[in-house]
């Protein structure tokens, strides 16, 4: 890592990582839950990241073969869903 150079989760959580290259050749990194990942031009980088943000944890990460994309539209990641009322409030008249 660069000096000065930090991620959001500093390294605290260790979680699954999922890694793999993208259609056009780049390095695919995204936690399992999918809040967290990158897009990186090499693998060592695209590692480094991963094992940073999970704490060390080189047995969870792993390389997804094929193709493997980053998918930042808005079904990705969907709108909670209010919650209803459980009682139905009168109208005044």
């Amino acid at each position: 890592m660069r000096q000065g150079e930090t991620f959001l989760s500093g390294g605290s959580d260790a979680s699954l990582f999922l890694m793999g290259r993208n259609s056009r050749g780049n390095w695919v990194v995204k936690d399992q839950r999918g809040l967290r990942g990158g897009l990186f031009v090499s693998r060592a980088a695209a590692l480094k990241y991963a094992l940073f943000e999970n704490g060390n944890h080189p047995q969870l990460v792993v390389t997804i073969p094929g193709n493997f994309d980053l998918d930042l539209s808005s079904n990705a990641f969907p709108a909670p869903v209010p919650q209803a009322k459980s009682e139905l409030q009168p109208l005044a008249a």
